[in-house]
Protein backbone atom coordinates (compact mmCIF):
# COMPACT_ATOMS: atom_id res chain seq x y z
CA UNK A 1 0.00 0.00 0.00
CA UNK A 2 0.99 3.24 -1.01
CA UNK A 3 1.42 6.05 1.73
CA UNK A 4 -0.34 8.66 0.19
CA UNK A 5 -3.51 5.45 0.11
CA UNK A 6 -2.73 4.87 3.55
CA UNK A 7 -3.29 8.46 4.83
CA UNK A 8 -6.34 8.68 2.31
CA UNK A 9 -7.95 5.41 4.54
CA UNK A 10 -6.94 7.42 7.95
CA UNK A 11 -8.30 10.74 6.71
CA UNK A 12 -11.74 8.95 5.54
CA UNK A 13 -11.70 6.83 8.27
CA UNK A 14 -11.54 10.33 10.87
CA UNK A 15 -13.94 11.38 8.55
CA UNK A 16 -16.59 8.61 8.44
CA UNK A 17 -16.73 9.02 12.69
CA UNK A 18 -17.26 12.68 12.31
CA UNK A 19 -19.79 12.00 10.28
CA UNK A 20 -21.67 9.73 12.55
CA UNK A 21 -22.52 11.68 14.85
CA UNK A 22 -24.57 13.99 12.69
CA UNK A 23 -26.87 11.62 10.48
CA UNK A 24 -29.96 9.62 11.92
CA UNK A 25 -30.41 7.76 8.39
CA UNK A 26 -29.82 3.91 9.77
CA UNK A 27 -28.17 2.88 6.35
CA UNK A 28 -25.58 5.57 6.24
CA UNK A 29 -24.48 5.30 10.03
CA UNK A 30 -23.98 1.88 9.09
CA UNK A 31 -22.27 3.10 6.29
CA UNK A 32 -20.01 5.26 8.46
CA UNK A 33 -19.67 2.35 10.81
CA UNK A 34 -17.67 0.46 7.93
CA UNK A 35 -16.12 3.51 6.61
CA UNK A 36 -14.39 4.24 9.92
CA UNK A 37 -12.64 1.21 9.96
CA UNK A 38 -11.06 2.22 6.63
CA UNK A 39 -11.61 1.15 3.05
CA UNK A 40 -11.74 -2.87 4.05
CA UNK A 41 -14.68 -1.85 6.55
CA UNK A 42 -17.46 -2.63 4.80
CA UNK A 43 -15.72 -6.25 2.64
CA UNK A 44 -14.94 -7.26 6.23
CA UNK A 45 -18.62 -7.14 7.09
CA UNK A 46 -19.09 -9.15 3.85
CA UNK A 47 -16.84 -11.67 5.16
CA UNK A 48 -18.45 -11.91 7.89
CA UNK A 49 -21.91 -12.56 6.39
CA UNK A 50 -20.95 -14.96 3.99
CA UNK A 51 -19.10 -16.71 6.89
CA UNK A 52 -22.91 -16.92 8.49
CA UNK A 53 -24.59 -18.08 5.22
CA UNK A 54 -24.40 -21.85 5.98
CA UNK A 55 -26.77 -22.80 3.37
CA UNK A 56 -24.72 -20.78 0.62
CA UNK A 57 -27.78 -18.84 -0.49
CA UNK A 58 -26.08 -15.82 -0.37
CA UNK A 59 -29.27 -14.47 1.48
CA UNK A 60 -29.63 -13.23 5.43
CA UNK A 61 -33.10 -13.76 7.69
CA UNK A 62 -32.87 -11.02 10.41
CA UNK A 63 -31.33 -13.49 13.03
CA UNK A 64 -28.35 -13.60 11.03
CA UNK A 65 -28.30 -10.03 10.14
CA UNK A 66 -28.38 -9.03 13.77
CA UNK A 67 -25.49 -11.33 14.59
CA UNK A 68 -23.58 -10.37 11.51
CA UNK A 69 -23.99 -6.88 13.03
CA UNK A 70 -22.57 -8.08 16.47
CA UNK A 71 -20.23 -10.11 15.54
CA UNK A 72 -18.48 -7.42 13.37
CA UNK A 73 -19.35 -4.82 16.45
CA UNK A 74 -21.47 -2.14 14.43
CA UNK A 75 -22.96 -0.26 17.40
CA UNK A 76 -26.71 -0.74 16.13
CA UNK A 77 -29.80 -1.02 18.04
CA UNK A 78 -32.48 -3.38 17.44
CA UNK A 79 -34.95 -0.91 16.00
CA UNK A 80 -32.25 0.74 13.48
CA UNK A 81 -31.08 -3.23 12.61
CA UNK A 82 -35.34 -3.82 11.71
CA UNK A 83 -35.02 -0.20 10.38
CA UNK A 84 -32.26 -1.67 7.82
CA UNK A 85 -33.35 -4.85 7.19
CA UNK A 86 -37.15 -3.91 6.38
CA UNK A 87 -35.39 -1.25 3.45
CA UNK A 88 -33.64 -4.26 1.89
CA UNK A 89 -36.09 -6.71 2.51
CA UNK A 90 -37.78 -4.87 -0.49
CA UNK A 91 -40.12 -7.78 -1.49
CA UNK A 92 -40.83 -8.63 2.25
CA UNK A 93 -39.80 -11.96 2.19
CA UNK A 94 -38.02 -11.81 5.28
CA UNK A 95 -34.37 -12.62 3.72
CA UNK A 96 -31.89 -10.17 2.25
CA UNK A 97 -29.86 -10.64 -0.43
CA UNK A 98 -26.59 -9.70 0.83
CA UNK A 99 -24.48 -8.98 -2.05
CA UNK A 100 -27.07 -6.48 -3.08
CA UNK A 101 -26.95 -5.34 0.48
CA UNK A 102 -23.39 -4.54 0.05
CA UNK A 103 -23.29 -3.03 -3.10
CA UNK A 104 -25.76 -0.23 -1.46
CA UNK A 105 -23.95 0.21 1.27
CA UNK A 106 -20.53 1.32 -0.29
CA UNK A 107 -20.26 4.94 -0.95
CA UNK A 108 -21.05 5.93 -4.40
CA UNK A 109 -18.37 6.21 -6.99
CA UNK A 110 -17.04 9.83 -8.08
CA UNK A 111 -17.84 10.46 -12.30
CA UNK A 112 -13.52 11.03 -12.18
CA UNK A 113 -13.58 7.12 -10.68
CA UNK A 114 -15.49 5.90 -12.34
CA UNK A 115 -13.85 7.39 -16.20
CA UNK A 116 -10.43 5.64 -14.62
CA UNK A 117 -12.06 2.59 -14.30
CA UNK A 118 -13.98 2.55 -17.82
CA UNK A 119 -9.91 3.34 -19.33
CA UNK A 120 -8.69 0.60 -17.33
CA UNK A 121 -11.48 -1.84 -18.57
CA UNK A 122 -10.86 -0.94 -22.22
CA UNK A 123 -7.29 -0.93 -21.90
CA UNK A 124 -7.58 -5.20 -20.82
CA UNK A 125 -10.57 -5.58 -23.02
CA UNK A 126 -8.40 -6.07 -26.19
CA UNK A 127 -11.47 -7.50 -28.27
CA UNK A 128 -13.60 -4.74 -27.38
CA UNK A 129 -16.62 -7.03 -26.69
CA UNK A 130 -16.90 -5.61 -22.85
CA UNK A 131 -16.01 -9.16 -21.53
CA UNK A 132 -12.09 -9.20 -20.25
CA UNK A 133 -11.04 -13.13 -20.39
CA UNK A 134 -8.15 -14.44 -20.37
CA UNK A 135 -7.24 -13.87 -24.35
CA UNK A 136 -7.49 -10.59 -23.46
CA UNK A 137 -5.03 -10.43 -21.17
CA UNK A 138 -2.58 -11.94 -23.04
CA UNK A 139 -1.09 -9.05 -24.76
CA UNK A 140 -1.64 -6.79 -21.68
CA UNK A 141 -0.60 -8.63 -18.40
CA UNK A 142 2.93 -10.18 -17.71
CA UNK A 143 2.07 -13.50 -16.11
CA UNK A 144 6.03 -14.35 -16.35
CA UNK A 145 6.68 -11.86 -12.90
CA UNK A 146 4.36 -13.68 -10.91
CA UNK A 147 6.21 -15.66 -8.14
CA UNK A 148 3.68 -18.37 -8.44
CA UNK A 149 4.54 -18.61 -12.44
CA UNK A 150 8.75 -18.11 -11.50
CA UNK A 151 8.79 -21.14 -9.08
CA UNK A 152 6.49 -23.17 -11.51
CA UNK A 153 3.16 -23.77 -9.26
CA UNK A 154 0.97 -21.86 -11.99
CA UNK A 155 0.95 -22.03 -15.37
CA UNK A 156 0.36 -18.54 -17.13
CA UNK A 157 -3.40 -19.55 -17.46
CA UNK A 158 -3.43 -20.14 -13.82
CA UNK A 159 -1.88 -16.58 -13.21
CA UNK A 160 -4.61 -14.80 -15.44
CA UNK A 161 -7.56 -16.83 -14.39
CA UNK A 162 -6.53 -15.42 -10.71
CA UNK A 163 -6.20 -12.09 -11.75
CA UNK A 164 -9.68 -12.05 -13.29
CA UNK A 165 -11.22 -13.79 -10.48
CA UNK A 166 -10.03 -10.75 -8.53
CA UNK A 167 -12.78 -9.10 -10.32
CA UNK A 168 -15.37 -12.16 -11.23
CA UNK A 169 -18.46 -12.12 -9.33
CA UNK A 170 -17.96 -14.48 -6.41
CA UNK A 171 -20.56 -17.15 -6.46
CA UNK A 172 -20.47 -17.61 -10.30
CA UNK A 173 -16.12 -17.43 -11.30
CA UNK A 174 -16.26 -18.00 -14.89
CA UNK A 175 -13.43 -16.09 -16.34
CA UNK A 176 -15.53 -13.85 -17.86
CA UNK A 177 -15.35 -10.26 -16.12
CA UNK A 178 -17.91 -7.43 -17.28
Amino acid sequence: QMPGTARHDREMAIQAKRNLSKTTDPVERLRLQCLARGSAGIKGLGRVFRIMDDDNSRTLDFKEFVKGLNDYAMMIDKEEAQEIFRIFDKDGSGTIDFDEFLVTLRPPMSKARKEIIMQAFRKLDKTGDGVITIEDLRGVYNAKHHPKYQNGDWTEDQVFRAFLDNFDSPYDKDGKVS
